[in-house]
């Protein structure tokens, strides 16, 4: 439906080129603009330090949806697999079985796959190590009872 897109993140190497590309095709793009930290206050221009992940814009096409271009010159550990070779794969499935053991020796009875999934997909997702053992965690109380029946 035209117009019900709002905020789709377009990833940029340089939004400052971006910019300039899409006013070239006629696009009515915002000026850049960054944030000191997460939940802080929009500022205007791009991040002094270029940051990746720090400066943004916006514009919205022909039919209504609104676009956040964002600046990422460089990925965080473990955001997205694009890049990801055996050796990556085999260090991130090691440091997962690492946290696992911690989680495993408290745990109730349970499939160690259901965590590995979610721990990944957590790190994946440019999450701490720390913050994945909790989202796995969550992960596993939310499957409840439905694990009481799975051999380890």
């Amino acid at each position: 439906m035209p117009g019900s897109l709002k905020g789709t993140y377009l990833v940029v190497e340089d939004v400052e080129a971006a910019r300039a590309e899409l006013i070239a095709k006629g696009a009515d793009v915002s000026e850049p603009f960054h944030f000191t930290g997460i939940g802080g206050q929009p500022l205007p221009g791009v991040d002094p330090e270029r940051r990746t992940y720090f400066t943004y814009a916006t514009f919205s096409d022909p039919d209504g949806n609104t676009w956040l271009l964002q600046e990422i010159t460089t990925r965080f550990p473990g955001r997205g697999f694009s890049g990801l070779d055996v050796a990556t794969l085999t260090g991130l499935l090691r440091e997962t079985e690492l946290r696992h053991g911690g989680y495993e020796a408290s745990a109730p009875k349970h499939h160690w796959s259901d965590w590995y999934a979610a721990y990944i997909v957590a790190r994946e997702q440019g999450r701490t190590p720390e913050e994945a053992v909790k989202d796995a965690g969550l992960h596993m109380e939310s499957l409840g009872r439905h694990m009481e029946s799975v051999p380890r």
